[in-house]
């Protein structure tokens, strides 16, 4: 493999040693489910064979050494295995450095260091889940290398708690669950408040899904995402008062119709509808998929982006660009933005062979209108993270 032979090459420069061991970790789009699954609704996401290759040798002390390949400017970075605590400086490092933390924390320590290097096929900052990539590929390095014996499921948890307490972003548990967990031409209805979950094939017959990066980069740490989240609690704490329930997702449109006027506040009100309105159209979504009504599913997805747009505000001129130019497009069943928002990406599904002439119109009219050109990713559906042969 291509990609391998220059990590293999790159390695021996960087650390003047050869790699013992090869690793891949998906990235994800979620086909729809956006913003729900830190208020205990549903997503349904799927990993793509876009993603973080990483080559590892074992060292003797308890120092890593970490370079990427995509951030060549940043040099090797290394760090102690024990007792991590973030440092800015270290930059794009402090993901797998929270992984190697929180596993410590967790009673699985690492007994020795690594020399590592990344290679990403990720778009930066896409809004593709190159962080979760990241984090799962580290948890399951340091599975294999110490034989820890955790399940998948267990260090997408570890992973995502990484996240959340080392690197400070309060995500749910999708991005890190669509990459530990993804399965070949399948995507993964989860229910984000119990951690149930079921694979549904992707029967896609004569369409593809088509991933239309805007190039304008998100930072997920903003504080506008956790403000969404803030915002979704303190309307859940209103409700409350008038049902007894633990998350938002645990409510149907009417049920939260019924007692929406409990919440005070307008903006957080359109906040919690979105998120109740939204995981009713992911359960619906994937009842039309497994109808085989691609048409449905599309309507709902277009929904969704309405909803992220109107009552959520988190998708902005671009992604609003794209979505409003692909709804016009012959061939086009859905389109939507997919992941935080601020920028990112959209996801299509686009008739086979309608999706030359929609790269064509929509990269006419997102340049007219933005400045610049999108990018286009045709998504073929991964396994999730996995040793694959060095």
């Amino acid at each position: 493999m291509e990609i391998l032979k220059k990590m293999r090459d790159e390695f021996g420069k960087q650390f003047g040693v050869e790699a013992a061991r090869a690793y891949f970790s998906p990235g994800r789009v979620n086909l729809i489910g956006e913003h729900t699954d830190y208020n205990g609704g549903h997503v349904f996401p799927c990993a793509i064979t876009l993603g973080t290759y990483a080559l590892a040798a074992d060292r003797e002390d308890d120092i890593s050494r970490l370079y990427s390949m995509n951030m060549a400017e940043k040099g090797v970075i290394s760090f102690s295995m024990r007792e991590l605590s973030p440092d800015p400086e270290k930059d794009w490092a402090n993901y797998p450095m929270g992984v190697v933390d929180v596993l410590q924390k967790a009673g699985h320590g690492a007994s020795h260091g690594f020399d590592i290097l990344f290679y990403g096929t990720l778009p930066n900052g896409a809004g593709l889940s190159s962080s979760a990539s990241l984090e799962v590929l580290m948890a399951v390095i340091l599975n294999d290398a110490f034989s820890f014996g955790l399940d998948m499921v267990e260090l997408v948890k570890l992973s995502q708690k990484a996240e959340n307490e080392f690197v400070g972003v309060n995500c749910g548990i999708m991005d890190q669950f669509a990459v530990g967990m993804g399965r070949k031409d399948h995507a993964v209805l989860l229910d984000c408040s119990t951690l149930e979950y079921r694979y549904s094939e992707l029967a896609l017959s004569g369409y593809s899904i088509v991933i239309t990066n805007t190039n304008k980069k998100h930072t997920l740490s903003a504080s506008a995402y956790n403000e969404r989240r803030s915002q979704c609690e303190h309307a859940l704490e209103e409700l409350r008062k008038a049902r007894p329930i633990k998350s938002l997702g645990e409510l149907t449109r009417e049920e939260f119709d019924k007692i929406a006027e409990m919440i005070t506040d307008p903006v957080e009100r359109r906040r919690a509808r979105h998120a109740v309105y939204e995981n009713q159209r992911t359960l619906e979504a994937v009842t039309a998929l497994e109808q085989h009504d691609l048409e449905a599913f599309g309507k709902l997805m277009n929904a969704s982006h309405v909803s992220l747009r109107d009552d959520y505000d988190v998708t902005g001129t671009e992604l609003d660009t794209l979505a409003e130019l692909a709804w016009k497009q012959p061939g086009v069943i859905g389109s939507r933005m997919t992941g935080a928002g601020f920028g990112g990406c959209t996801v299509s599904i686009v008739k086979d062979e309608a999706i030359e002439d929609f790269k064509a119109q929509l990269t006419a009219g997102y340049t007219k209108k933005i400045g610049y050109a999108p990018s286009f990713y045709v998504a073929n559906i991964s396994d999730g993270t996995q040793k694959i042969e060095a």
